[in-house]
């Protein structure tokens, strides 16, 4: 069966046609080969003057064979290079998905073009430097790199994408990680077939114009007749979509248009509704031989493992010893995919495979165990949104296991992230939707994925100022669910030296030692870290020490130091910050200046900032409290967002100020 459907559905904005350039002054494309010695002296981006680099003109024209049962794509590709940095662009990579031969290239054509005593000078790339590379059994890449590229050049290249599936309608992005002078779309789809056409579009339409005209389809001696519904498409003066702070996926984000083949009129017959339910998605999965074929596959040993975990009552802990005895042995390729590659009994036999691998065999070992346990389908952070009312097998690229286990709780397990924990969904998986299924009670159902508890993290500081800058102290820092996941993956990849290094901020005026964690390997507990520090306080003099309590802690720094914002602000989840100090003033000292006790709240209660400090009995306590009361922050309302965090990091890194005598 085809593992490859038309792309997943973006949130639908509706678009206006109206203009964004008067017309004379939108740019055009060009046949490949001819180009203007305009675009060769060109030293800048002209609407996004630091660009290392601009795609001049991208072309995507989409119709149907002669028989009405494949689609092909053309597609032709300018880009200009300004500096060095923009070099990497000659890095070519096409990717499709190969498998039963649903996708395939042809015509690829690439040249390099400098300008060189005032002419243009073409250099084609030696198509014995095109390579294809297989991924996997289903999916292969064309990789080349262009020649004799230098800052000035331009790098044309163009090829025909073809997919022998009326379904698999290919997407289109006008948008790219550099800024985009024209593209364009012209699509030539018969009537035969209705595709909707589902854009994700903030930027009006600098072209759209519709046209038909009758054609024939020739069966036999039988001619049918159909029309050709045309419509193009393009947008002007597109900037770069950048990796922003706590963004979701590109493809989340993407200036895009995505087709769903939504119904079918075969010629003189009655229209056929192609969308798919749930139900029938979910049917597809348990019947394939790489999905559902391999929920009942036994994998060697597993007796033993199953026995053991039957020996234990406690629901919890039995899920807790699968969970972990299949993390333990299995490692993760790095491989994202709904269905197994090589199948979970050769995956277990090697112990690795991709993350549906691992989890299906963690499925059958809980199921066999006697726990309520569902295959699910998923979509990670970077493949983008599934979006519940598309109903495409597309929106998903990993496989894991639910278990409601009752009414109040229920788990999402992925056994393919080391450091993941049974009783947490992983971060990446959240504020998405997964699909389960339960092919017994024919039962096939997409539920919604989130964390309703916030995430806390507290620091507690007990610590002694000294005369002439210095401070002696312990630490203590409570971290539960993602942050003693983060925690944890950090000190066991990075080291103790170096997670040593960021608890300090790599300040070198900071020395932390007798590191102890507490707690890493039960899921259920906090992590608890603990350690002394020894801190020499910058600025300070004989008479005055200046310092600033906010140590240790995840606030230290904002992340959103641009006015501007492309993308919506995705923290995944909730969470609440605590920051806890005693400090005890030196002898001879006094308070200067002591920042007010306030508290700050964005209008829509979204975000909160509290702060108290006050002298007691010869030492300064303070309390911080910060709570993000929302998973994500719409980025029309960054402008207000924006002066929050900076406000509130402002008053974070106040200072304190002691005074001698």
């Amino acid at each position: 069966m085809n593992k490859l459907l038309p792309a997943f559905l973006l949130a639908f904005v509706c678009f206006t046609v109206k203009a964004q350039t008067p017309a004379a002054a939108i740019p055009t494309t060009q046949p490949f080969g001819k180009i203007d010695v305009a675009d060769l002296e060109m030293k800048a981006c002209d609407f996004e003057k630091d660009a290392n680099a601009e795609v001049l003109f991208d072309k995507g024209n989409v119709y149907f064979g002669a028989d009405l049962m494949s689609i092909t794509n053309e597609i032709h590709r300018r880009i200009k290079v300004f500096n060095d940095n923009g070099k990497k662009e000659a890095d070519i990579h096409i990717k499709f998905y190969s498998g039963n031969r649903l996708e395939y290239i042809t015509g690829l054509q690439a040249q390099t073009i400098n300008l060189v005593n005032g002419k243009p000078e073409i250099i084609k790339l030696d198509k014995k430097l095109i390579y294809t590379k297989v991924i996997d059994k289903n999916n292969s890449e064309i990789t080349f790199t262009f020649p004799d590229v230098k800052p000035g050049s331009i790098l044309e290249y163009k090829y025909n994408y073809n997919t022998n599936s009326f379904a698999n309608f290919p997407d289109w992005e006008f948008q790219d990680h550099i800024p985009v002078r024209y593209s364009e779309l012209y699509t030539a789809i018969p009537d035969i077939f209705y595709f909707r056409a589902n854009t994700n579009l903030s930027m009006a339409l600098a072209k759209y114009k519709t046209t038909s005209d009758g054609r024939s389809l020739l069966e036999g001696s039988q001619a049918y007749q159909y029309t050709l519904e045309n419509t193009l498409r393009a947008l002007v003066n597109v900037p770069s979509l950048p990796d922003e702070p706590y963004m979701s996926s590109y493809r989340d984000n993407v200036q895009a248009i995505r087709f769903q083949l939504v119904t079918i009129k075969p010629i003189g017959g009655f229209a056929v509704n192609h969308s798919d339910t749930w139900a029938k998605v979910g049917t597809i999965l348990a019947d394939d031989d790489d999905f559902g074929g391999q929920l009942k596959r036994k994998v060697n040993g597993e007796e033993a493992i199953i026995a053991k975990a039957k020996a234990i009552k406690s629901t919890d802990e039995r899920i807790a010893y699968l969970f972990n005895e299949v993390k333990n042995t299995m490692k993760w390729n790095g491989s994202d995919r709904w269905y197994t590659i090589d199948g979970t009994y050769r995956a277990w036999e090697n112990k690795t495979g991709n993350a549906t691998e691992i989890n299906l065999i963690l499925y059958h070992l809980l199921k066999q165990s006697g726990i309520g346990a569902y295959p699910m389908v998923v979509s990670t952070r970077e493949h983008g949104r599934v979006r519940p009312f598309y109903t495409s097998l597309v929106q998903f690229n990993r496989g894991v296991v639910y278990v409601p286990v009752d009414t109040a709780k229920r788990y999402v397990l992925d056994a393919s992230g080391k450091y993941n924990m049974y009783n947490e969904t992983p971060a990446e998986l959240l504020n998405s939707s997964g699909l389960y299924i339960d092919k017994s009670n024919d039962l096939y159902d997409i539920i919604t994925l989130k964390k309703n508890e916030p995430v806390r993290e507290s620091v507690f500081v007990n610590a002694e100022v000294k005369a002439g800058g210095k401070v002696e102290g312990s630490v203590q820092i409570s971290s539960n669910s993602y942050n003693k996941i983060n925690v944890v993956d950090r000190y066991k990849t990075d080291g103790e030296k170096k997670y040593i290094d960021y608890l300090r901020h790599d300040d070198n005026n900071v020395k932390v030692t007798n590191l102890k964690l507490e707690d890493m390997a039960v899921d259920s507990l906090p992590l608890m870290q603990k350690f002394d520090f020894n801190l020499d306080l910058a600025g300070s003099d004989e008479n005055y020490i200046y310092l600033n309590p906010n140590l240790f802690s995840a606030l230290k720094t904002n992340p959103f130091l641009s006015e501007n914002r492309q993308t919506d602000v995705e923290f995944g989840y909730n969470r609440s910050y605590s920051i806890n100090g005693v400090f005890k003033i030196p002898a001879g000292y006094k308070v200067d200046a002591l920042p007010k006790s306030t508290s700050m709240t964005m209008p829509d209660r979204s975000f909160t900032f509290k702060r108290i400090l006050a002298e007691q009995d010869g030492s300064i306590v303070i309390r911080y409290n910060v709570y993000y009361n929302v998973p994500e922050y719409p980025k029309a309302n960054y402008p207000d967002f924006y002066a929050f965090f900076k406000k509130m990091h402002e008053m974070l890194n106040e200072v304190i100020v002691l005074k001698k005598g």
